[in-house]
């Protein structure tokens, strides 16, 4: 099991990057990107599959919210998504390898892989395959993590020297409705960390003064939250969390 790199613990990660829709730079765009790096933040991104199976960096399964088209990302080819424009900004969706090129190392960079399965189960694979493919070749600071603890799993298999985590919550029936609720009262306890080998969590800031977190924490596991949206907000998460990842406001970077 790879540790974390240092600088995920230290650096505020910005959440889908440093994104501002104001400023011409939407969610997960490069331009956003840009923006993290120079402040020197580290980076959140979230993945989607393609028709033809490559790793796109966009957060929802549908297009319409961030692009006005409609239909899954899932239905439209890596060429067709490229084209896409991200509303207010004037770039297409880029792949995982575009971001990969455009990150260059320079600062940490977090990828969540978003759920395949549908209800947080085994049906996945392509867009793990295409992930792990992606980062044999990178050396920058790099970590994986995913609400599907499965995902984790396979991305030991395929990437076992990248270091990777669970993205936990509260798994409410609210906003988890197409999970059973027996599978969503498994995955709150968060069963699956050590047998997936991860190395950290990235916990719901909400929930983040839970005993669980706290008994990871106190066994060695790195504690990172979402999504922290103020600097009071942050303050008390650091009670609890070594790092945050945050959005909506600009946090100081603490002394090395």
């Amino acid at each position: 099991m790879s540790a974390l790199h240092p600088d995920f613990l230290r650096l505020p990660i910005a959440h889908r990057a440093f994104h501002d829709v104001a400023a011409g730079r939407p969610e997960n765009s490069l331009a956003a990107m840009t923006a993290a790096i120079g402040r020197g933040y580290g980076i959140e991104i979230d993945i989607q599959p393609s028709a033809d199976g490559r790793a796109m960096v966009f957060h929802d399964y549908d297009l319409e919210r961030l692009t006005g088209e409609t239909g899954p990302i899932r239905s439209r080819s890596t060429a067709e998504l490229s084209d896409l424009v991200l509303k207010g900004g004037t770039e297409g969706i880029p792949t995982l390898e575009k971001v990969l090129d455009h990150v260059a190392g320079r600062v940490p960079l977090l990828i969540e892989i978003k759920d395949q399965d549908g209800a947080l189960g085994p049906d996945i694979g392509v867009l793990e395959r295409d992930l792990a493919a992606c980062l044999a070749g990178y050396g920058g600071p790099v970590a994986v993590m995913s609400f599907n603890p499965h995902a984790v799993m396979v991305m030991a298999e395929l990437a076992p020297d990248v270091p990777r985590g669970l993205t936990t919550c509260g798994f409410s029936r609210k906003d988890w409705p197409l999970v059973p609720r027996a599978r969503l009262d498994e995955l709150r306890d968060i069963p699956d960390y050590g047998r997936s080998g991860a190395c950290f969590i990235s916990h719901q800031v909400e929930e983040l003064h839970s005993p669980r977190v706290a008994e990871l924490k106190a066994q060695g596991a790195g504690v990172l939250c979402w999504t922290v949206k103020s600097a009071e907000q942050e303050q008390q998460a650091r009670t609890a969390a070594h790092n945050i990842t945050f959005e909506g406001y600009a946090p100081l970077i603490p002394a090395a």
